[in-house]
């Protein structure tokens, strides 16, 4: 009786958890209740069996908010490798995940197999002076082999007082499992700054799309015009390693540069407030200068919506890789007692259709990882092994930022600025000397020249 009285409650609590993940918006427009599916009763009898013989017979005695807590977070995580349960703090953590100021290693993690890998390092931070390169896969993290826990405890390893030190084992293709030691630090992300390469060409790097960052845009480029002592006669926009952020930013710096009407881009999913439409704007900052964009695999999401829309609207030329191909929505719903539920609910697509989930965007011009520095620096061009649709568990493209960083706070757009300023003013040449021996720059800079040629014929 007694056991029959522990299934009967536990059936209680499973409804419940069940109900507890409805979204208004979601369960208004799809009308759908899991009660009138034979399936799920199904299903709830076969899980509640398990939870019963777990509490009974487990070596160690466990505790039902444990145990429900570990069913929901396999729920999910067995749909897409964006979707997650989120606990009171790490949902807190998530709202703020795009501010541009945090404490941590500096890079932007995700799953491949059973292993974590490192989508993109952030500019200027100890992984990428540590030498990390997108498509790495972390092996260990100190002595915990990555194969036997997930990703949210691999980003709990990884983070840690400033000051302190952590041992990561890398995986790379075609060399040796290698040992890389680094200092964690706090760490300012400046989103995006900006130099003047030659006489009327124009480089603008963006790091990371945050809030401020398509304000921050439109003063480099005006300070930009300022050195110039004329209009720019064209732009190189660099996302290359930018591994997305807010769509808000995506879209506001995508119509910085588009002027006809149209669309930057669109949602689709399966409930009609999934499905949305993003207008442009009209004016162009530029007037029409030509633009290049360089993109490679380590470009994602917001990056890839950006590149798609000047693509398509034929106001960019994009060279370099095909890029990541994550493009899909996700949307943050709360739950009760702090917890939250982040949820893939739509795929993204470009002006003209084109899905960019499991797909990317495919460049103009195609651009191989080579160096301009001789073959004695041939090991420093990055090397990338997969892409979003290699992740576990991803969603097809169906023609139609789980990625994470750590512990953000909000940088505003004068401290941006201020860092722009110092940076620019102290080392301009030897920037511009550095970006000269990029091939991806270089590249750029002789395509753009070619179309000033043309153009003043």
């Amino acid at each position: 009786m007694t056991n029959l009285n522990f299934i009967s409650k536990t059936l209680c609590i499973a409804l419940s958890s069940v109900f507890l993940f409805s979204s208004p918006s979601i369960a208004d427009d799809d009308n759908y209740s899991p009660l009138d599916s034979p399936s799920f009763f199904e299903g709830l009898n076969t899980f509640t069996a398990v939870f019963s013989q777990i509490k009974q017979m487990y070596v160690d005695e466990i505790d039902d908010e444990t145990l429900f807590n570990n069913a929901i977070r396999g729920l999910i995580e067995g749909l897409d490798p964006h979707s997650s349960y989120l606990e009171p703090v790490a949902q807190s953590k998530v709202s703020e995940s795009t501010m541009g100021k945090f404490g941590g290693l500096g890079i932007v993690i995700g799953t491949k197999g059973d292993y974590i890998e490192v989508v993109s390092p952030i500019d200027d931070t100890p992984a990428y002076r540590a030498g990390l390169k997108a498509g790495d896969i972390i092996l260990q993290i100190g002595d915990q082999n990555v194969s036997q826990i997930n990703l949210e405890e691999g980003v709990k390893l990884m983070r840690g007082a400033p000051g302190t030190t952590i041992k990561l084992t890398i995986g790379r293709p075609d060399i040796a499992p290698f040992v890389v030691e680094i200092t964690r630090e706090v760490i300012t992300v400046t989103s995006a700054k900006g130099l003047l390469l030659e006489e009327g060409i124009g480089y603008l790097r963006v790091a990371q799309f945050q809030r401020p960052t398509a304000e921050v845009v439109e003063k480099i480029i005006g300070d930009l015009v300022e050195k110039n002592e004329a209009d720019l006669d064209s732009l190189i926009i660099d996302l290359r390693n930018n591994p997305g952020g807010l769509l808000d930013s995506s879209i506001d710096i995508s119509n910085l540069f588009i002027d006809e009407p149209g669309i930057v881009v669109y949602t689709e999913g399966r409930t009609p407030s999934s499905n949305m439409s993003f207008p442009t704007k009209p004016g162009d900052i530029l007037n029409g200068a030509p633009i290049v964009v360089l993109m490679n695999v380590g470009s994602a999401s917001a990056s890839e919506i950006v590149a798609g829309a000047l693509q398509d609207h034929k106001r960019a030329i994009i060279m370099g890789e095909e890029s990541f191909g994550k493009g899909s929505v996700q949307s943050m719903m709360g739950l009760q007692d702090g917890y939250g539920l982040k949820l893939t609910t739509a795929r993204y697509f470009t002006p003209s259709g084109r899905s960019i989930q499991a797909k990317g965007i495919s460049p103009d011009i195609e651009l191989d990882n080579i160096s301009l520095r001789g073959d004695d620096e041939e090991e420093e061009s990055i090397d990338f092994s997969s892409q979003e649709k290699d992740l576990k568990n991803s969603l097809s493209a169906q023609d139609e930022e789980e990625t994470t960083s750590e512990d953000p706070t909000e940088l505003s757009p004068e401290e941006i600025l201020k860092s722009q300023d110092e940076i620019t003013d102290a080392r301009d040449q030897e920037f511009v000397d550095l970006l000269m021996e990029d091939y991806y720059v270089h590249e750029a800079v002789n395509v753009l020249k070619a179309l000033r040629i043309y153009k003043n014929k």
